[in-house]
């Protein structure tokens, strides 16, 4: 029997942390916690098989570990006979099942999953209470005041408002060390080292491995791989995996964030986001420790500075954006690019060695790290005019830490250019040369990163000068491509001609 005065608090997918706002002051002998594995979740886009069963693990994982501190959960599996496939039609079951006098849920972390909330009161004619996410820093109202009347809104002056709210790395009112950002510090290639930390493998257990049967069985047609899968789904595993990043690897962090090497998919990263954006990890926490090191002089301030600030200042610069920009942001082209990704971003097999390392590891793993996704494989879809929205939902897709919210600004705004500049001041291009700077993939590939021209030129190479010469209309007045667009209007008209011929040459076989 149902005690009288039923709270029903639907915790979703990405809400996967005991002190979530809903629960908070709740008392477990009235409240009913309902979590829902549903089809509409699962298929929305064709995401990536490890990332299905990471999150549905993890829910599953989540559920008991409520159980353990006292709370009813009512479960509804994705293979549940009765699941209705959405989280209304789940609500509406629930109702059935424990006539609440109220739901209370934290706000959802998605438009798409807000506008369901919005519409449940007058749906099922009983109070709901949606409350605000405590598990960021920066309230929506907040981002709202610091956005108001600005025309370009640059995460690094946002970034110094969280330091200045939290303390993090501040000495009384000022940073420290002197300077807010050391990024120029942690731009260094890396060669193989032996002693190169490696992130912890989790063995499946039962639960995990029965979700993995079933994410097989019902998604055979999803992009990416389930051979040896190995991440945490539990809030303590990921505390071990977080144990690591702090003691291995925080160190060497900054200096080669951006660099990239064969055959290694994780080098000095943390591999936590998946788990912060799940909810098993607390951001802020982990901010604490990371500046607990440096204080300690277990870390230099470069490395802790450059960690943080991907925490609270891209995190919830590009949470902020998201909401405040709506639910159209989706659709902006400001570049008007319109072609169809490519066929191998879904199989890894090309000959540009860059593109096959990030998309290989991509679909083996569903992780790249920030560099892959941005000057590879985004640098990529950008230059040859890839339609951002469908670069947005390939994103989207593929990556285990990929959830709409934070994933939608990095790659429609911040990796394709699609609002204009909005988030960045300029579009993120580069020729071969960057990438063979900041790795060894030039040198195992079949391209020639130093030439421009002929059947074995690298392709970003020509791609680089068609993407400028094509958009000199709407890019030739931006301070930050000055240089570049300088060089090309001082090339010789032949070999403008024949760069644009060999890009042209390039994009014919993509078609």
């Amino acid at each position: 029997m149902t005690p009288e005065g039923t709270t029903l608090v639907p915790v979703l997918g990405d809400q996967l942390s005991l002190g979530l706002s809903s629960l908070a002051g709740a008392d477990p002998a009235t409240t009913v916690v309902l979590m829902m594995e549903v089809s509409d979740e699962t298929a929305y886009v064709r995401h990536h098989k490890t990332k299905l069963v990471y999150i549905l693990s993890a829910m599953r994982h989540h559920a008991q570990a409520l159980r353990e501190a006292g709370w009813r959960v009512d479960y509804v599996a994705l293979d549940d006979p009765e699941n209705s496939g959405s989280f209304t039609g789940e609500i509406a079951r629930a109702i059935q099942r424990h006539d609440p006098a109220r739901i209370a849920v934290t706000e959802a972390g998605e438009w798409r999953v807000a506008a369901m909330l919005d519409g449940w009161e007058t749906l099922f004619g009983i109070p709901v209470k949606i409350l605000p996410d405590t598990r960021f820093l920066a309230t929506h109202a907040e981002f709202e005041a610091w956005a108001e009347g600005r025309k370009a809104m640059r995460m690094e002056f946002f970034y110094r408002e969280m330091r200045r709210k939290t303390g993090l790395l501040m000495n009384g009112d000022k940073p420290v060390g002197g300077e807010w950002n050391y990024d120029t510090q942690n731009r260094k290639p890396a060669k193989g080292d032996l002693l190169m930390p490696r992130p912890h493998a989790f063995a499946p257990d039962a639960i995990t491995r029965a979700v993995i049967a079933l994410v097989a069985e019902r998604f055979a047609d999803h992009p990416g791989s389930l051979d040896g899968f190995a991440y945490a789904v539990t809030a303590a595993d990921a505390e071990r995996q977080a144990d690591l990043f702090f003691a291995h690897a925080l160190a060497d962090f900054g200096p080669y964030e951006d660099a990239m090497l064969s055959g290694e998919r994780y080098l000095w990263h943390s591999i936590l986001s998946p788990y912060i954006n799940s909810g098993l990890l607390d951001p802020l926490d982990l901010c604490r420790r990371a500046e607990a090191a440096y204080r300690a002089g277990r870390a230099p301030l470069n490395s802790v500075e450059g960690y943080i600030r991907q925490i609270i200042g891209w995190r919830e610069y590009m949470r902020g954006i998201y909401w405040r920009e709506g639910p159209d942001y989706v659709t902006r082209n400001f570049l008007d690019h319109h072609r169809a990704l490519p066929g191998f971003y879904w199989t890894g097999e090309t000959d540009m060695h860059c593109m096959a390392e990030a998309l290989g590891q991509t679909l083996a793993t569903a992780h790249a790290h920030h560099i892959q996704r941005l000057m590879v494989t985004g640098n990529f879809a950008l230059l040859i005019g890839a339609d951002p929205t469908q670069v947005h939902a390939w994103y989207l897709e593929v990556y285990l830490d990929a959830y709409e919210w934070v994933e939608l600004p990095n790659t429609l705004g911040m990796s394709q250019f699609g609002d204009g500049g909005l988030i960045a001041s300029k579009p993120y291009i580069a020729s071969g040369a960057y990438i063979d700077r900041m790795s060894d993939y030039c040198g195992r590939c079949r391209y020639d990163v130093k030439q421009r021209i002929g059947p074995d030129a690298c392709p970003f190479n020509a791609l680089y000068w068609d993407f400028l010469a094509r958009h000199e209309d709407k890019l030739g007045d931006n301070m930050r491509l000055a240089m570049p667009y300088r060089n090309w209007r001082r090339t010789d008209p032949a070999k403008q001609q024949a760069l644009r011929a060999q890009a042209a040459g390039f994009l014919a076989t993509l078609d």
